[in-house]
C-alpha cells in the first residue's frame, strides 16, 4: 500500500458511533490504497497530546483529531513545530476550527480533505505551554463559558451557549491593561479581550474579519459595552461586518498581555482554563501543518469544501454497508 502513516485521536465520549466513524475512515483511507490507521482514545487525564505524541513516535505521517475544541487544541499542541499534519474530524459541540475551514459534522467529508492533499502552515497562539489556533479570551466570552451547562450543550448544540452569555451580562467590565509588542500598556475598562488567530465565532459570526491564520500575527479585539444598548450596537456592527464596530478596538501583534486587578476566567479554543490575573500569548508562526479543503484545480488551498464534500458520499455509502 502507498500513503502516509496515519493515526487517529479520538474523543469516544464526543462520537455517537465508534463503529460507524472506524468505519468512514478505514473505507476512506482504502479507497486510496492508504494503510490502515493507528487507534488512540483520550482520557480524562490526556484528552489527546500524550496519544498524539505516541503516534508520532510510531511513525504517524498524518494524526486525525477527532473530538471538540479541546481535543483538536491537544492535538495542535503535541503536532505544532513538526511536519506531521493534522486533519480535524469534528465531533462534539464547539468544533470552532472545523467551522473556519468550512467541515461542518461530516467525518467522511475531513477524510476526503485529507485524501484530497490541500495542505497549509498556520500560526499558532501559545499561552502558559498550551497551544490554541482559534481563539483566546480574558473576561466575558470566558465568562459566557463558564454558564453554559455542559447538559444543555449536548442537547440543543452551539445555541446553548446564550444561556451563557445571558448570565454573564450582569458581571462588571474588568480593569485592565493591554500591552502588545511590548509598547506602552493601554488602560481599558473592557468586558472582554479576544485573541483571534482566525476570525469566526460559534454560530458563524465574523468578529475578526481581516484575521490571517498564516500572517505571523494574531488579531486583538477588546470590547468594551457597557449596557445592553451597547452590546446590541456592537452586535450589529459584527453582524453587518461594518469596517468600524462600536466600542470595540481592534490591533494586531505578536506579543500580547492582558492585565486585569482581579482575576477573571480565561478560555482557550473554547475550553476554560485556570482564572488568572494575566493572560500572556506568544505566537508560533507557521508552525501547524493542517490539512485545508482544495477545489479542484485551485492551487492557492481556498477554503472550499464543496469538492470533498461531494466525493466523501462514495466514502459514507460504503461505511454504512
Amino acid at each position: 500500500m502507498t500513503g502516509p502513516r496515519s493515526a487517529v485521536v479520538v474523543n469516544p465520549t464526543k462520537v455517537a458511533d465508534m463503529d460507524l466513524l472506524r468505519r468512514t475512515i478505514a473505507e476512506g483511507l482504502d479507497s486510496v490504497g492508504w494503510p490502515e490507521p493507528s487507534w488512540y482514545e483520550t482520557t480524562p487525564d490526556d484528552p489527546g497530546e500524550g496519544q498524539a505524541k505516541q503516534a508520532m513516535e510510531e511513525g504517524a505521517e498524518l494524526v486525525f483529531a477527532c473530538g471538540g475544541d479541546g481535543t483538536v487544541r491537544a492535538v495542535v499542541t503535541a503536532l505544532a513545530g513538526t511536519d506531521v499534519t493534522m486533519a480535524v474530524l469534528p465531533a462534539g459541540t464547539g468544533n470552532l476550527l472545523a467551522a473556519n475551514l468550512g467541515l461542518g459534522a461530516d467525518a467522511a467529508t475531513g477524510v476526503q480533505v485529507a485524501i484530497d492533499g490541500g495542505r497549509r502552515r498556520i500560526d499558532v497562539g501559545v499561552v502558559d505551554g498550551q497551544c490554541f489556533v482559534v481563539m483566546a479570551g480574558m473576561g466575558f466570552d470566558a465568562q459566557m463559558l463558564e454558564g453554559t451547562s455542559e447538559v444543555a450543550k449536548k442537547r440543543i448544540g452551539w445555541i446553548a451557549y446564550i444561556g451563557g452569555a445571558v448570565k454573564a451580562l450582569r458581571n462588571r467590565p474588568m480593569h485592565a491593561r493591554v500591552i502588545l509588542d511590548g509598547r506602552p500598556p493601554m488602560p481599558r475598562r473592557p468586558r472582554t479581550v479576544i485573541v483571534g488567530n482566525v476570525g469566526r465565532l460559534q454560530g458563524g459570526v465574523r468578529l475578526l474579519t481581516e484575521a490571517d491564520p498564516a500572517d505571523g500575527q494574531l488579531d486583538v479585539a477588546v470590547l468594551s459595552p457597557n449596557n445592553l444598548a451597547h452590546w446590541a450596537s456592537l452586535a450589529w456592527g459584527v453582524v453587518r461586518r461594518r469596517e468600524r464596530v462600536p466600542l470595540m478596538e481592534t490591533y494586531t501583534a505578536s506579543d500580547i498581555e492582558i492585565q486585569s486587578l482581579s482575576y477573571q476566567p480565561r478560555q482557550l479554543d473554547g475550553d476554560l482554563i485556570d482564572p488568572g490575573r494575566q493572560l500572556k500569548i506568544t505566537v508560533k508562526p507557521k508552525a501547524l501543518l493542517l490539512s485545508v479543503p482544495r477545489p479542484e484545480g485551485d492551487p492557492d488551498l481556498a477554503y472550499d469544501v464543496s469538492v470533498a464534500a461531494e466525493a466523501a458520499e462514495e466514502i459514507r455509502e460504503a461505511a454504512r454497508e
